[in-house]
C-alpha cells in the first residue's frame, strides 16, 4: 500500500506536514519508538510512528531524520497527544530529508494505525507470496546465462501478467517480451526516469505516457566494470539502462517490489557481459587514438587499422572507409568532480547506435576511446562505391558526400534527432552535450586531419544554444579543411607572427600565456570554466588574456582573433 492511501483514510487522523512529492512511496509495515537511534531496528519501508519523546530540543531533530532517511523508512508520524502541535524543527529536518511527514490527530491511537497497516500489507502478502517465491526460483534459474534478458521479460509476462522493457538511457529497447514499444514512448520514458534520476529521487519511478502508466526500475552496473561508489550522479545518469513495467509498482506488495529488484540484478548481468565485450573494441580505438595523436607513420596506422577492421566489421571483404566522431560532456561549477572522458564515452556508444536497433549487441561496430574531457569514436563505413569519391557527372565538382546526403555516412543533425529529448532530461540545467562529425576518410593517412576536422566541428556545436548540439564536417570553413596542405614556411610564418611575443615573455615572466590561451580557446570562451580548469580566480585569469591582447595586438573577444590563435595553435 501506499502513503497517499493512508492519508486519504479518514479514520487514521493523519495531516500531511511536508512530502506531497513522495506520497507515492510503498509501506511495507509500521514501527513505533521513541528511541534516538532505532536504526537496529529499521529494515526500510516502514511508516514510523513517534510520541516525540527522543526530543529534548530542536538539535535532536535533524540526527533522528537523518537516520530514518539513511534507513530508507516510507514515512514519519509523529503524535500531538503528548508534545502537542509537531516542532517546526522536525518539519525542516523532514524536508531537508525528503521524508514525508504526518501529524497523528490526539484522538486517534498508534495501535488504530498499527492495525490498520498490518491488516492491508498482510492481507496483499497472503494471495501473492508464495507465487512470488517460485517465480523468483525460476527467474535465478533461467536468467541471462540462459537465454538472455528475453527470458526473464518472458517470465514475468506469462507468470505474473507483467509486459516490460528493458531500455537504454536514450530510451532505444534492448530487450522486450512480445510486442515491441513503440520508438517515441520509450524516448519519453527514458526521459521521465532520467529527470527523475536526477533529483535524487528513489526508484521505481511512475511515469503516465499515452493513457498508459509504468513504473520504471533503474537498472545499475553491479558486476566487475562497476564502479565501487557512485559519488555522483551525473557520473551514471547517462549510462544506466532502466526496467520498464506497464504497470503502477505503487499498490504492489513489498514480496513482489522485491522479486522486480532482483529482477533488474539479474539484468545487470546481462549489462556487465556486454560491458566486457565493448572492452575490446575499446581497447583498439584507444591504440589507434595514441598512434594518430603522437604522429605515427600512417603505414603504423594502417597496420592497426587492419587489425581492428576485421573486429568491427567481421566479413568485410575490402578495407571500410572510417568517420572520427568527437562529443564532450560538460557540468556546471559544481560538476568539477565528475570526470567527464567515461561518461562521454559510455553516452557516445549508445549515440552511435541505430535507434531502431534492438538488442544489447548493437554496438558491436563502435569503439570509442576517451583522452581528458572527451571521448572519440572511430566508426567503420562500408568500403563506399567509386561515384562516391569521384568527380560528379558534370565535372563541376566531387560527387555527393555520403555523410551528407544519406548515404552509409553519419550525419551530424540526424545523428542526435531521435535522443535529444531524452538526453536534455538526463543533463537537466547543469550539463551539455557536443557533438562533431568529421568527413568519411578511406585511409590512415586521412585520420589525423578527420580528427582534427571532428574537433573543430564540435566546437562549431559549442558555440550553439541547447542543451544537446552536434555539427558536421559540412559546415566548417574551406580553411580548416585545406590546413594539412599549407605549406611548412607559411605555417611557420604565421604561427611566429601570433605566438612567439607570448612564447618569448612566457621564458622570461613564466607566466603560462601559451596555456592560458589554449584553455580559454578550448573551453569556447567561457571565463569560468577556463578559470576552474586553471585553477585560477576570474581576475587572474582576466589579466593573463588582457596581457595575450597587448602582446599581440589581437581581441580574444572577436571570432577572426580567437580563430587565427586557434589555426595557429593548431599549426605550431
Amino acid at each position: 500500500m501506499r502513503l497517499r492511501a493512508l492519508l486519504e483514510t479518514d479514520a487514521l487522523g493523519l495531516r500531511l506536514l511536508g512530502g506531497e512529492d513522495e506520497l507515492d512511496r510503498t509501506v511495507r509495515g509500521v514501527m513505533t519508538t521513541d528511541l534516538r537511534d532505532p536504526s537496529r531496528y529499521l529494515s526500510g519501508g516502514e511508516l514510523v510512528l513517534t510520541g516525540l519523546a527522543w526530543r529534548r530540543g530542536p538539535a535532536d531533530a535533524e540526527p533522528f531524520v537523518r537516520i530514518l532517511a539513511a534507513a530508507g523508512v516510507a514515512g514519519l508520524a509523529a503524535g500531538e497527544a503528548e508534545l502537542g502541535p509537531v516542532p517546526e524543527d522536525l518539519v525542516e529536518a523532514c524536508l531537508r530529508h525528503r521524508l514525508p511527514l504526518f501529524a497523528v490527530n490526539e484522538s486517534v491511537a498508534f495501535a488504530t494505525i498499527t492495525e490498520h497497516v498490518v491488516r492491508q500489507v498482510s492481507g496483499e502478502r497472503a494471495g501473492d507470496l508464495a507465487a512470488v517465491v517460485d517465480r523468483h526460483r525460476r527467474l535465478m534459474t533461467s536468467g541471462p546465462a540462459g537465454g538472455g534478458p528475453e527470458v526473464v521479460l518472458d517470465l514475468l509476462g506469462s507468470d505474473l501478467d507483467l509486459r516490460a522493457w528493458v531500455l537504454s538511457p536514450t530510451g532505444r529497447q534492448i530487450a522486450g517480451a512480445g510486442t515491441d514499444l513503440p520508438a517515441q514512448v520509450g524516448a519519453l520514458l527514458a526521459g521521465e526516469h532520467l529527470a527523475a534520476a536526477r533529483t535524487g529521487r528513489r526508484g521505481p519511478h511512475r511515469a503516465t505516457v499515452g493513457g498508459a502508466t509504468y513504473s520504471l526500475f533503474p537498472i545499475r552496473n553491479t558486476g566487475r566494470g562497476a564502479a565501487p561508489a557512485v559519488r555522483d550522479v551525473r557520473e551514471t545518469v547517462l549510462s544506466d539502462w532502466l526496467l520498464a513495467v506497464e504497470a503502477d509498482a505503487g499498490d504492489w506488495p513489498a514480496a513482489r517490489l522485491d522479486l522486480l529488484q532482483g529482477v533488474t540484478q539479474l539484468i545487470a548481468v546481462e549489462r556487465d557481459r556486454r560491458d566486457a565485450a565493448r572492452a575490446v573494441r575499446r581497447r583498439l580505438a584507444q591504440e589507434v587514438l595514441e598512434l594518430v595523436q603522437t604522429g605515427a607513420a600512417p603505414a603504423e596506422i594502417a597496420a592497426r587499422l587492419r587489425v581492428a577492421a576485421p573486429v568491427l566489421l567481421p566479413g568485410l571483404g575490402a578495407a571500410p572507409h572510417w568517420q572520427v566522431i568527437v562529443a564532450r560532456v560538460e557540468w556546471g561549477e559544481d560538476g568539477a568532480a565528475v570526470e567527464p572522458g567515461p561518461v562521454a564515452q559510455a553516452l557516445l556508444e549508445e549515440v552511435l547506435v541505430d535507434p531502431a536497433t534492438t538488442g544489447p549487441e548493437s554496438a558491436d561496430r563502435i569503439a570509442v576511446a576517451h583522452t581528458g574531457d572527451e571521448a572519440i569514436a572511430l566508426v567503420p563505413l562500408p568500403a563506399l562505391p567509386p561515384a562516391a569519391t569521384e568527380p560528379s557527372a558534370d565535372g563541376t565538382g566531387p560527387a555527393a558526400d555520403p555523410a551528407v546526403d544519406g548515404g552509409p555516412g553519419l550525419h551530424a543533425d540526424r545523428l542526435l534527432a531521435a535522443v535529444r529529448v531524452p538526453l536534455s532530461a538526463g543533463l537537466g540545467e547543469d550539463g551539455r552535450l557536443t557533438l562533431g562529425v568529421s568527413a568519411a576518410v578511406h585511409s590512415a593517412e586521412g585520420l589525423r586531419g578527420a580528427l582534427e576536422e571532428a574537433r573543430h566541428a564540435r566546437r562549431v556545436a559549442a558555440a550553439r544554444p541547447g542543451r544537446v548540439c552536434a555539427a558536421g564536417h559540412h559546415e566548417l570553413a574551406s580553411h580548416v579543411l585545406l590546413l594539412p596542405f599549407v605549406p611548412d614556411d607559411v605555417r611557420r610564418a604565421f604561427t611566429a607572427r601570433l605566438l612567439d611575443p607570448l612564447r618569448d615573455y612566457d621564458r622570461r615572466h613564466r607566466a603560462e600565456l601559451i596555456p592560458t590561451l589554449e584553455a580559454f580557446l578550448d573551453c569556447d570562451g567561457s571565463w569560468t570554466r577556463c578559470a576552474s580548469r586553471l585553477h585560477l580566480h576570474v581576475n587572474t585569469l582576466r589579466y593573463r588574456v588582457g596581457r595575450i591582447e597587448q602582446l599581440t595586438g589581437r581581441d580574444l573577444s572577436r571570432l577572426e582573433d580567437k580563430l587565427d590563435f586557434f589555426l595557429a595553435l593548431r599549426m605550431s
